[in-house]
């Protein structure tokens, strides 16, 4: 299952596509705190919850576990459900936000469905959204580019046995060799918090970490590593080039090919 985030009335819902069934699954805590408005969604599911099993509800029992990214970054499990399990549980949720969520949830489903029968769809969703954010074509042709190259880079990871919690060791590992920073000080740095960081990079910055990105599949091709620790040897070889680069670029220009500028971008990657 992929992990995204999708947006209804400006509020994250953190959502998991599973390829094989071909339906989203939703973590109910969220949807729980969009409906109920409760300063605690968690303490106010694990009451409903526990109401529904005495009532013999199924839909509860049948719901899934998955880890998803919490408030503080870490992979935390979750209670989702799938589309028919979150629509019987918002039965149960006295709310006036109800009737336009079930809508929400409709398009949410139809738009993936869409872009399953028709890629370019979800292309021209992500362009669409970062014109109303005010990027230039120059930088979302680059940004839609980065998208391409970072899928080269996971699937070269994932041949190499690269799985799981690696995808993130590695690109830390990118990000430190080229930048001088992880991914989480590259965000600080920033002033981000749940933000996506390329959204919040500028043109000189997508160039690098996609030089550092794509050096690191080509060098990984060559020297065809096995397992975390080869990989990431190369994945520091990969982001050498790219601090090489960035620091001749800087050398010539006198000022930091870094900013601590950002878009704001609602995160969607």
């Amino acid at each position: 299952m992929k992990g995204e985030l999708k947006l209804f009335e400006d509020t994250k819902i953190r959502t998991a596509w599973n390829e094989e069934e071909e339906e989203w699954y939703f973590s109910i805590v969220d949807v729980v705190g969009v409906l109920s408005e409760s300063k605690d969604p968690a303490a106010y599911w694990r009451k409903l919850k526990q109401r529904l099993k005495e009532e013999g509800n199924e839909t509860v029992t049948n719901c899934h576990v998955l880890k998803m990214k919490a408030v503080d970054g870490k992979m935390r499990k979750t209670d989702v459900a799938n589309t028919e399990q979150l629509l019987r549980i918002i039965q149960s949720i006295p709310s006036p936000k109800a009737e336009p969520f079930k809508q929400w949830l409709a398009q949410v489903g139809s738009d993936r469905l869409d872009e399953i029968a028709d890629p370019e769809l979800a292309i021209e969703r992500a362009v669409d959204y970062y014109r109303k954010h005010g990027r230039s074509e120059e930088w979302i042709n680059q940004r839609l580019r980065t998208i391409e190259m970072r899928k080269e880079l996971t699937d070269e990871w994932k041949r190499s046995g690269v799985e799981g919690a690696g995808y993130g060791i590695l690109t830390n590992e990118l990000y430190k060799t080229w930048s001088g920073m992880t991914a989480q000080e590259y965000k600080k740095y920033k002033g981000l918090k749940k933000e996506n960081l390329r959204d919040n990079m500028s043109n000189i910055e997508l160039a690098l970490n996609m030089l550092a990105e794509v050096s690191t599949t080509e060098i990984s091709r060559a020297d065809n590593p096995q397992g975390l620790e080869e990989s990431r040897s190369v994945a520091r070889k990969g982001g050498g080039i790219a601090k090489s680069a960035r620091e001749q670029l800087e050398r010539q220009t006198g000022k930091s090919a870094l900013t601590s500028q950002n878009n704001k971008l609602i995160e969607g990657e």
